[in-house]
Parts: C-alpha cells; structure tokens; sequence
C-alpha cells in the first residue's frame, strides 16, 4: 500500500484535527539508535523523538528484554485490583529520583492523565476549583487539561470543570515584558501574582500548574529562581505548586534530573509521562503523601502502571541514570545550542531551551513578526535532507527539537549542517517574498 493510499485511509476514519505534519507525510516503519526509516525505505536523523518521548532511542534491547521477559509470563494485564510487582518496583524508583518529601506515585497513561489527576487531587485538598495556570501553556487535552491550557490554537472548548487565572510567561521577545532583564522579570511576575491572587481569585487558590519550561509554547521559559520566588507567595496562601515535568524530565535540560530543580524549590506534586516509557503508554504524578491520599472515594486505573509498560519504564530509568544521560544532554545540547546560535540567520530571534530540549523562533528579517511560513518552510527542507524536527509556538513560527539522550556530538553536528541549509533556504523564501 502506497503512503498516498494510507492518507487517504486516515482521512477517512481518523478526525480531521488529527493532522500529519508535512504536506507529503511519512510513515516510520523501523527505527534504530537515533534513526528512522520511512515506508519509502528513506532514513532519517530524528531530532523530535515522537515529541520528546522516544528519550533513548529506538531498539533499545534493555527495554526491549524487559517488556519481552513480562510477555513471556503470558501476563500484560490484571489491573490495580491485584498487586502488580513492576509498577510497585517502578514507583519506588520514581519515588526517590523525584526529589519530593513523603512521596507516593500514582502511574497513569499519559501526561493529559497525569495533570487531570494532579488536579483533582490539588482541588480536592484545597477544596476549591481556583486554579492558577500560565499563559503560552500546554497540559493536555482531556477537559480539565484543555481548562489550564493557555494556548487558543490548542484549546477546543471554554467549558471548564475549574476557574483559572493566568499568569504571565517567560516570553520576553514580546509584550509586557520584553527586554526585561531575570531580576526585573522575577520581581513584575511575583508583583503580577500578587495582584491576580488580589483581583481575579477568591483567595483559595488550589494550585499553581505550570512548565518549567513550555513545550508546545516553543519552549518558553522564565529565568532560574522564579519559581522560588513564586512559591514564596503561593505559601504565604497554603497553594499548592503542580510542575508539569511531561517534557523536562529525566534529566533533558542536562543541568538537573528535573526543570523545577534550576529554581531552588521543591514543588508540590510533578507529573511525568512521554520519555519514561520511550513510546509505552506510561506517565504519572508524584505528591507529598498527604496530598497523594487526600481523595475520600474508591479509585484506580485500569492500565496505569500495567505490567508491560512498567517493565519497559524500569528499562528507561535505569537505562538513564546508568549511562548517564544527563549529563550526555549537558554536552551534546551546548554543541547544538552553540552551533544555532552560531549560524547568526537573521530570520532566528531567538534561540531557547536547555541541554536536549532546543527551539528557535522564526521572523521576517528585519522585524519580529512572526513567520508560519518559514517554519514549514524549515520543516520541510530539514525532512528533504534527512532530518525530523517538530515546531510550536504562539504563532507556530518556532521549530523545537527534543532529540533522544542517547544522541552524539558527531550526530548534532550532522543535524546543525542540515540545519544551516534549511534554515539558508527560509531565509531566500523570505527575501524573495
């Protein structure tokens, strides 16, 4: 069967606002290390890792024996009505790289999963449906994650089960903020927060649900040490502080294991899923015990943490802390923030992220106006040589890249090349236009 048959296929079953990204899309039918391979039989170099999720690559034997090993038992499902040994093993090892007091881990199936249950649990213990959320962000597309989702292009509906607030995020290219320096940025966004809390809550205020860094948002950030000052106030009103670690966990920043840990405060639940299961269903969140345990009625999941994908979670994180991915995202990540600053395009207004986790928006030359075109410009240029990347975004002008940790300096090198030329061949398209 042809990929045009295939398209065709899904358009007509799938929903249309499931759409592939490129004009002629591909299907991946094999992967190895960090490399795909499309129906055509046409390899790639894969910077965006199914959305920062496939974290150490593709065919990976350790994940691979483990899952294997859970097969062979004839058992890849009983649910958490009946003990299940590798989600109970997994959550002890989350547990303790998590850096939270007293945890307990729930395991769910999805990062939309986890921060729906983050929420439920912080409304629940607050007893109150206040929530404060950020602008620019993403935290899933279940009900209440598209209710503190700060993003018009990725929220379906008004509707809510909650009553949120936003607060500003770190963009500081445009708006109110712009060309303000990290102490100026610290003290108006604590100021900001004062006077939401002030005019726009009744004071009870459950949580404060936020990325450290923000992935759809094109990787946004605000600077080191916001979000201790921020939680400075939000203990001063006993809110609870919910870090959406979906795609800064498990060390891709390279400087920490988590995004919260470049503030010097320790939240009050983070919830995890994508790159833990490198493409098995598995996500979760982590919370003070007390916190964890504050729900007065009968739950569970049926496939949260099921065998299969605990197995291969277990595989993930070791397979991280043993090799030392962190710090390999530490040191290829500064070749490859280096070598796009380094490429000085005048369409680039900036270049963003830490270590593994790299976006740079596009604009017209000369101006900050965003530019869409470009970017589809670069995603196809990239693809035509060899390269998958993602893009996001306010505007969708920004290409980000998340590829696996397992990625090598001679790989990001062979990126940045393809990189240069699409980014040279945008740069025409624009002039020209």
């Amino acid at each position: 069967m042809s990929t045009d048959e295939l398209l065709n296929r899904h358009r007509a079953v799938m929903p249309n606002w499931i759409n592939p990204l490129y004009a002629d899309p591909i299907e991946l039918v094999s992967g190895s290390g960090c490399r795909v391979t499309d129906a055509s039989g046409r390899t790639y170099l894969d910077f965006f890792g199914g959305v920062l999720t496939t974290m150490i690559g593709y065919d990976i034997p350790e994940v691979s024996d483990a899952v294997r090993r859970q097969l062979d038992k004839g058992i890849a499902h009983s649910s958490t009505l009946y003990l299940i040994r590798k989600q109970v093993e997994l959550a002890e090892k989350i547990a303790k790289v998590s850096g939270i007091p007293n945890p307990k881990v729930f395991l769910a199936n999805s990062g939309t999963e986890a921060n729906d249950t983050a929420l439920l649990l912080a409304t629940q213990y607050r007893r109150s449906n206040q929530i404060l959320a950020v602008r620019n962000s993403y935290h899933g597309r279940s009900f209440a994650a598209l209710a503190v989702t700060g993003q018009r292009s990725w929220s379906a509906t008004s509707l809510s089960p909650v009553n949120v607030s936003y607060l500003h995020s770190g963009d500081r290219l445009r708006g109110v903020f712009a060309g303000l320096s990290d102490a100026e940025y610290i003290e108006r966004s604590v100021a900001d927060l004062r006077e939401v809390l002030a005019t726009t809550t009744a004071g009870d205020v459950a949580c404060l649900i936020a990325e450290p860094i923000q992935g759809v948002g094109g990787f946004v950030a605000p600077p080191d040490g916001y979000f201790k000052a921020v939680k400075e106030v939000l203990d001063e009103h006993g809110i609870l502080w919910v870090s959406d670690e979906v795609q800064t966990g498990w060390g891709r920043t390279g400087e920490h294991f988590w995004g919260y840990q470049a503030h010097d405060a320790v939240p009050d639940m983070l919830t995890f899923a994508k790159g833990i299961g490198n493409g098995f269903t598995l996500g979760g969140v982590v919370a003070r015990g007390e916190i964890m345990d504050c729900l007065n009625a009968v739950s569970f999941n049926t496939f949260g943490g099921n065998p299969i994908s605990a197995s291969a979670g277990q595989a993930v994180l070791d397979y991280v802390l043993s090799h030392d991915l962190q710090s390999n995202a530490a040191r290829v990540g500064e070749v490859l923030h280096a070598g796009v600053r380094g490429l000085n395009s005048p369409i680039v207004a900036e270049v963003r992220g830490k270590g593994l986790m790299l976006a740079f928006e596009l604009v017209r030359p000369g101006t900050l106006d965003p530019a869409p075109e470009l970017a589809l410009r670069v995603l196809e240029e990239t693809k035509a040589n060899g390269l998958l990347v993602g893009k996001g975004g306010l505007y969708g002008n920004v290409i980000r890249m998340g590829p696996p940790l397992t990625l090598t300096e001679a790989e990001a090198k062979e990126g940045l090349d393809i990189l240069a030329a699409a980014l040279a061949a945008a740069h025409r398209q624009a002039v020209a236009a």
